[in-house]
Protein backbone atom coordinates (compact mmCIF):
# COMPACT_ATOMS: atom_id res chain seq x y z
CA UNK A 1 0.00 0.00 0.00
CA UNK A 2 1.41 3.37 -0.87
CA UNK A 3 -0.78 6.74 -0.70
CA UNK A 4 0.63 10.05 -1.93
CA UNK A 5 -0.66 13.47 -0.99
CA UNK A 6 -0.42 16.58 -0.33
CA UNK A 7 1.30 17.52 -3.49
CA UNK A 8 3.20 20.92 -3.83
CA UNK A 9 5.10 22.03 -7.78
CA UNK A 10 7.40 25.14 -7.49
CA UNK A 11 9.51 27.15 -8.92
CA UNK A 12 8.48 26.11 -12.76
CA UNK A 13 9.21 29.79 -13.13
CA UNK A 14 12.61 30.41 -12.07
CA UNK A 15 13.42 27.26 -13.65
CA UNK A 16 12.14 28.23 -17.18
CA UNK A 17 14.00 31.33 -17.15
CA UNK A 18 16.87 29.90 -15.80
CA UNK A 19 17.06 27.79 -18.52
CA UNK A 20 16.98 30.72 -20.96
CA UNK A 21 20.08 31.80 -19.15
CA UNK A 22 22.68 30.33 -21.88
CA UNK A 23 21.32 31.91 -25.01
CA UNK A 24 20.44 35.15 -22.93
CA UNK A 25 16.46 34.51 -24.78
CA UNK A 26 14.79 35.98 -21.56
CA UNK A 27 12.69 38.19 -24.23
CA UNK A 28 10.91 35.19 -25.64
CA UNK A 29 9.57 33.85 -22.08
CA UNK A 30 5.69 33.32 -22.80
CA UNK A 31 4.30 31.82 -19.55
CA UNK A 32 2.03 33.68 -17.04
CA UNK A 33 0.29 32.95 -14.20
CA UNK A 34 -3.74 31.80 -14.71
CA UNK A 35 -6.73 32.83 -12.44
CA UNK A 36 -6.21 30.32 -9.82
CA UNK A 37 -2.29 31.50 -9.41
CA UNK A 38 -0.98 28.38 -11.31
CA UNK A 39 2.21 28.79 -13.56
CA UNK A 40 1.50 27.75 -16.80
CA UNK A 41 4.08 27.54 -19.55
CA UNK A 42 3.43 29.58 -22.71
CA UNK A 43 3.85 27.61 -26.43
CA UNK A 44 7.47 29.12 -26.80
CA UNK A 45 8.81 28.41 -22.63
CA UNK A 46 6.93 25.14 -23.39
CA UNK A 47 8.82 23.98 -26.54
CA UNK A 48 12.16 25.45 -25.15
CA UNK A 49 11.45 22.94 -22.01
CA UNK A 50 10.54 20.17 -24.10
CA UNK A 51 13.36 20.14 -26.23
CA UNK A 52 15.94 20.22 -23.22
CA UNK A 53 14.33 17.62 -21.27
CA UNK A 54 14.34 15.13 -24.35
CA UNK A 55 18.49 16.62 -25.16
CA UNK A 56 19.18 14.48 -21.93
CA UNK A 57 20.65 15.05 -17.77
CA UNK A 58 23.33 16.85 -19.68
CA UNK A 59 20.87 19.71 -20.71
CA UNK A 60 18.00 19.97 -18.75
CA UNK A 61 20.00 20.98 -15.69
CA UNK A 62 16.85 23.52 -15.08
CA UNK A 63 14.38 20.22 -14.56
CA UNK A 64 16.55 20.23 -10.97
CA UNK A 65 15.14 23.49 -10.08
CA UNK A 66 11.41 22.24 -10.18
CA UNK A 67 11.20 21.61 -6.81
CA UNK A 68 8.46 19.06 -5.93
CA UNK A 69 6.82 18.39 -2.34
CA UNK A 70 4.61 15.25 -0.95
CA UNK A 71 3.10 13.37 1.71
CA UNK A 72 3.73 9.52 0.93
CA UNK A 73 2.43 7.04 3.12
CA UNK A 74 4.26 3.50 2.95
CA UNK A 75 5.54 0.87 4.57
CA UNK A 76 9.05 0.40 5.93
CA UNK A 77 10.30 -2.41 3.49
CA UNK A 78 9.33 0.42 0.72
CA UNK A 79 11.04 2.66 2.22
CA UNK A 80 14.19 0.54 2.39
CA UNK A 81 14.16 1.25 -1.47
CA UNK A 82 13.28 4.94 -1.58
CA UNK A 83 16.65 5.55 0.50
CA UNK A 84 18.52 5.04 -2.29
CA UNK A 85 17.64 8.49 -3.37
CA UNK A 86 19.17 10.36 -1.70
CA UNK A 87 21.17 13.15 -4.26
CA UNK A 88 18.20 16.00 -4.08
CA UNK A 89 15.75 14.70 -1.72
CA UNK A 90 15.03 15.73 1.83
CA UNK A 91 12.58 13.56 3.98
CA UNK A 92 10.90 14.26 7.63
CA UNK A 93 8.74 10.94 9.01
CA UNK A 94 7.04 10.62 11.39
CA UNK A 95 8.54 9.32 14.25
CA UNK A 96 8.17 5.18 15.18
CA UNK A 97 10.31 5.97 18.16
CA UNK A 98 9.00 8.55 19.95
CA UNK A 99 5.06 8.01 18.70
CA UNK A 100 4.82 4.20 17.85
CA UNK A 101 3.36 3.74 21.95
CA UNK A 102 0.57 6.31 21.41
CA UNK A 103 -2.15 4.79 19.22
CA UNK A 104 -3.75 1.43 19.06
CA UNK A 105 -2.17 -1.01 16.51
CA UNK A 106 -4.64 -2.36 13.85
CA UNK A 107 -4.72 -3.84 10.37
CA UNK A 108 -4.85 -0.35 8.70
CA UNK A 109 -1.36 0.27 10.51
CA UNK A 110 0.06 -2.09 8.18
CA UNK A 111 0.67 -2.83 4.31
CA UNK A 112 -1.34 -5.98 4.15
CA UNK A 113 -3.16 -6.16 1.07
CA UNK A 114 -1.37 -8.64 -0.81
CA UNK A 115 -1.45 -11.27 2.75
CA UNK A 116 -2.73 -14.12 2.18
CA UNK A 117 -5.00 -15.94 4.82
CA UNK A 118 -2.77 -17.75 6.39
CA UNK A 119 -0.12 -14.50 6.55
CA UNK A 120 -3.26 -12.53 8.07
CA UNK A 121 -3.29 -14.53 10.71
CA UNK A 122 0.11 -14.52 11.71
CA UNK A 123 0.12 -10.66 11.53
CA UNK A 124 -2.99 -10.62 12.92
CA UNK A 125 -1.24 -12.38 15.97
CA UNK A 126 1.91 -10.18 16.06
CA UNK A 127 -0.86 -6.94 16.04
CA UNK A 128 -2.39 -8.51 19.10
CA UNK A 129 1.37 -8.52 20.76
CA UNK A 130 2.13 -5.48 19.78
CA UNK A 131 -0.77 -3.62 21.63
CA UNK A 132 -0.62 -6.13 24.36
CA UNK A 133 3.17 -4.38 25.01
CA UNK A 134 2.21 -1.18 23.94
CA UNK A 135 -0.16 -1.02 26.99
CA UNK A 136 1.81 -2.56 29.32
CA UNK A 137 4.44 0.33 28.28
CA UNK A 138 1.79 3.26 28.93
CA UNK A 139 1.18 1.67 32.15
CA UNK A 140 4.50 0.77 33.82
CA UNK A 141 6.73 2.88 31.25
CA UNK A 142 8.67 -0.57 31.53
CA UNK A 143 11.49 -0.14 29.00
CA UNK A 144 11.56 -3.82 28.01
CA UNK A 145 7.53 -3.40 26.41
CA UNK A 146 8.72 -0.63 24.77
CA UNK A 147 12.00 -3.37 23.11
CA UNK A 148 9.89 -5.52 22.08
CA UNK A 149 7.38 -3.44 20.21
CA UNK A 150 10.15 -1.43 18.40
CA UNK A 151 11.99 -4.80 17.66
CA UNK A 152 9.24 -7.08 16.45
CA UNK A 153 7.34 -4.44 14.45
CA UNK A 154 7.52 -5.81 10.97
CA UNK A 155 8.38 -4.19 7.79
CA UNK A 156 4.90 -3.78 6.90
CA UNK A 157 4.26 -0.86 9.06
CA UNK A 158 3.21 1.83 7.26
CA UNK A 159 5.03 5.37 7.92
CA UNK A 160 4.49 8.88 6.55
CA UNK A 161 7.17 10.80 4.84
CA UNK A 162 6.96 14.90 3.79
CA UNK A 163 9.24 14.51 1.05
CA UNK A 164 11.03 17.29 -1.65
CA UNK A 165 12.78 16.47 -4.47
CA UNK A 166 12.72 17.64 -8.36
CA UNK A 167 11.40 16.76 -11.85
CA UNK A 168 14.94 15.44 -12.78
CA UNK A 169 14.96 12.75 -9.62
CA UNK A 170 11.16 12.58 -10.70
CA UNK A 171 12.74 11.15 -14.57
CA UNK A 172 15.27 8.63 -12.56
CA UNK A 173 12.76 7.28 -10.38
CA UNK A 174 10.10 6.89 -12.82
CA UNK A 175 12.28 5.03 -15.43
CA UNK A 176 14.16 3.03 -13.05
CA UNK A 177 10.82 1.79 -11.13
CA UNK A 178 7.87 1.55 -13.17
CA UNK A 179 8.04 -1.91 -13.77
CA UNK A 180 8.71 -3.09 -10.19
CA UNK A 181 7.37 -6.11 -8.68
CA UNK A 182 6.32 -3.54 -5.64
CA UNK A 183 3.20 -2.24 -6.63
CA UNK A 184 3.46 0.51 -4.08
CA UNK A 185 6.37 1.55 -6.79
CA UNK A 186 3.10 1.58 -9.33
CA UNK A 187 1.54 4.18 -6.89
CA UNK A 188 4.18 6.45 -6.88
CA UNK A 189 4.70 6.43 -10.68
CA UNK A 190 1.22 7.13 -11.33
CA UNK A 191 1.82 10.12 -9.07
CA UNK A 192 4.31 11.30 -10.97
CA UNK A 193 2.22 10.87 -14.19
CA UNK A 194 -0.45 13.55 -12.64
CA UNK A 195 2.45 16.26 -11.99
CA UNK A 196 2.21 19.87 -14.05
CA UNK A 197 3.43 18.84 -17.45
CA UNK A 198 4.30 15.47 -16.88
CA UNK A 199 4.47 14.01 -20.18
CA UNK A 200 6.21 17.66 -21.59
CA UNK A 201 9.22 17.30 -19.30
CA UNK A 202 9.18 13.71 -16.95
CA UNK A 203 8.17 11.38 -19.21
CA UNK A 204 10.86 12.12 -22.06
CA UNK A 205 12.77 8.99 -22.81
CA UNK A 206 11.62 6.56 -25.37
CA UNK A 207 9.75 3.58 -23.41
CA UNK A 208 12.45 1.32 -24.39
CA UNK A 209 15.10 3.89 -23.28
CA UNK A 210 14.64 2.24 -19.61
CA UNK A 211 17.07 3.92 -16.79
CA UNK A 212 18.43 1.74 -14.37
Amino acid sequence: MLKVERISVCNMENAIRGARNPMNSWARMDSCYDDKGNFVLGANDLALASRLAMAGSDHRKFLRQVFVSMDITAPLYWWKEFDTYKVGTVANSTSTMHKVHTKEFSREDFSCDRLTPEGLRVLDKLIAFLEDERVKFNDTQDRGHWHNIIQLLPSSFNQMRTVSLNYEVLINIYYARRHHKLAEWHTLCDAIEGLPYANELILVKNKDDVAN
